[in-house]
């Protein structure tokens, strides 16, 4: 039996059935029948709530004339990221705000929920960014055939044609590739920093941990910025004019 959080011990109890059912539906089964759900999915299902409610709240609380605390917040942060996407996609670049806006609030919580005692970082689990690579994988690319349609094979053929049959293999290669590189650098800083904290906690509980939960922090808003960045960059390799 798998260590278990405390939420992750409530999920089982109540959902242990119903997880099992949908994992023999896609014929999968689980290594321990009586607790499927795994910490990095009840993390993930916490922060997924949290952002509902988010969401709901500054749905609710939205004013041209009186913006409050957290309008301002929101606004903020999607102004960054519009103007950057707007830097490196070009002006038509609006329509991938909400999604970057959502990865990167996704990822930045799932990172920043381990500073909270009884809980972790899903995202130090190689599962967790590895589904987040593979989303932002298939959104990029799924824009460039939306955007060019079958002409965005082209992309993957180089610039002549008769270098073609070398370049296809290369281009593949390269595009998978980016779902390794984004999933192992979140993955990896983030198991790093987590282990480090453990560790730092349980040598010296008092004093000396608070700068590595500070490091931890940093950390994580400084690898939430790079996929958000990288995946920015991804989308405007995809839906460029030229290739």
């Amino acid at each position: 039996m798998p260590e278990q959080l405390w939420l992750t011990a409530l999920l089982n109890h109540w959902f242990s059935a119903t997880a099992n059912g949908v994992l023999g539906l896609l014929g999968i089964h689980a290594r321990y029948p009586e607790a499927p759900i795994s910490n990095a999915f009840s993390m993930e299902f916490l922060v997924f709530a949290v952002l509902i409610v988010f969401f709901l709240m500054v749905r609710a609380s939205l004013s041209v004339d009186r913006p409050g605390a957290l309008q301002h917040i929101v606004e903020g942060a999607e102004g960054f990221i519009n103007h950057q996407s707007e830097e490196i996609i070009g002006h038509h670049s609006e329509g991938f705000t909400p999604f970057l806006m959502a990865l990167g609030l996704f990822i930045l919580l799932n990172n920043l929920i381990g500073l909270i005692p009884g809980f972790e970082s899903p995202t130090a689990a190689p599962s967790v960014t590895l589904g987040c690579a593979i989303l932002a994988w298939i959104y990029y690319q799924a824009h460039g055939f939306r955007h060019h349609g079958i002409a965005y094979l082209k992309h993957f053929a180089g610039p002549v044609w008769w270098l073609a049959p070398l370049m296809i293999p290369i281009e593949i290669i390269s595009h998978l590739a980016r779902v390794m590189s984004l999933t192992i650098r979140l993955f990896a800083n983030m198991f790093a920093g987590d282990m480090v904290t453990l560790v730092f906690f349980s040598l010296v509980p008092i004093g000396v941990p608070v700068l590595f939960l500070a490091m931890h922090l940093g950390v994580s808003l400084l690898q939430t910025y790079i996929f958000v960045l990288m995946t920015t960059i991804y989308l405007a390799g995809a839906v460029a004019e030229e290739h």
